[in-house]
């Protein structure tokens, strides 16, 4: 049965049933339930497409990302994302991810605009100067951005405090007398990684120490540049006494390098991961800069996004969760 028919079955207009299975104000609550309980009894399902057309509305979030091969094998992110799932089936919604190639993320940002294909975005990774944020923010399209950027616009964002957490590693590492720190970073381009390179800095500076641009080792995202990086760490002639990676997808090739060397973690060199490793392959008790709740993150994005596609000030809804300093054993006083 289609919505005509059961208008006249019911001896009203496709108008007035519309807008009763959609829930408007201006159907009486006699009217409505009477539409409501004939569309249960014959097995009145709507067209979704037509739905979406007729209300403006799809019940769909989408993520636009350039998926690294090492994503799919991401607990962080599978959790974030997974959290967003979940809280969208609850509310009868869904979630679309729509990987791209990077070289065509922004054409496909216009495309699922233009289209109006989702009710809004989840923007991930975001970099420190960020065309899909500035397209977005013209637009008037909703969106929140999981990070933040330099942007002249308003915009929402959730995100984990990158300074204070470098904060803590830093202090951490200067309490146990060690100088000479160095820093496996992903690329700078990238917001995250560029904020706690920055505190990083600063936190060297206040401790009367210099950031060496020897013991600085960027644009690591994955497992092979990790490894590669803590082996050029390895090779300098005075080698950092210890280590601080800023991403956990690097980190397991970065601590893969040093038990494939023999350093000793903890007593050779210190190191610090920025979030947790679960891999199989390294039975070792680390100290990480944890994120708190991330099982969680997924939810709060999609109750910040629901609120900016409700009509929320987009520069009024921001979430700054802080990170936390779990103590391992790989963090000991620096050698003599």
């Amino acid at each position: 049965m289609n919505l005509k028919s059961l208008a006249d079955a019911l001896g009203v207009s496709k108008t007035t049933v519309s807008r009763a299975l959609n829930g408007y104000p201006e159907v009486n609550a006699l009217t409505r339930e009477r539409v409501l309980a004939a569309a249960r009894a014959c097995g009145y399902v709507a067209n979704p497409l037509a739905r979406s057309l007729a209300v403006g509305r799809t019940n769909v979030f989408g993520i636009i990302y350039p998926l690294l091969p090492s994503d799919l094998g991401d607990p962080m992110f599978l959790s974030v994302v997974g959290g967003m799932g979940a809280a969208l089936e609850k509310e009868g919604k869904n979630l679309i991810i729509a990987p791209v190639s990077a070289h065509n993320e922004l054409p496909s940002y216009e495309h699922m605009v233009r289209g109006r294909r989702v009710d809004g975005l989840v923007v991930g990774r975001t970099r420190v100067h960020d065309e899909r944020i500035a397209y977005l923010s013209k637009q008037g399209f909703p969106f929140v951005a999981h990070g933040r950027t330099e942007s002249a616009h308003p915009y929402a964002w959730f995100d984990y405090d990158n300074e204070d957490g470098m904060r803590l590693a830093c202090t951490h590492l200067l309490e146990q007398g060690h100088h000479r720190i160095g820093l496996i970073s992903a690329p700078i381009t990238l917001n995250f990684a560029r904020q706690r390179r920055d505190s990083f800095v600063a936190c060297m500076r206040r401790a009367g120490l210099p950031a060496d641009d020897a013991y600085w080792v960027d644009d690591c995202l994955d497992r092979r540049a990790g490894y590669q990086a803590m082996l050029r760490l390895l090779a300098c002639s005075v080698r950092p006494s210890a280590v601080i990676v800023d991403n956990h997808l690097s980190a397991v090739g970065a601590v893969r390098a040093l038990l494939d060397a023999g350093v000793g973690i903890g007593s050779d060199m210190s190191v610090i991961v920025w979030g947790g490793i679960e891999d199989s392959l390294l039975d070792e008790n680390l100290t990480t800069i944890d994120l708190p709740h991330i099982d969680k993150a997924g939810a709060k994005l999609v109750e910040m996004l629901t609120a900016v596609a409700g009509g929320a000030r987009p520069g009024e809804v921001h979430e700054l969760w802080q990170p936390v300093l779990i103590a391992g054993d790989s963090v000991g006083p620096a050698p003599r």
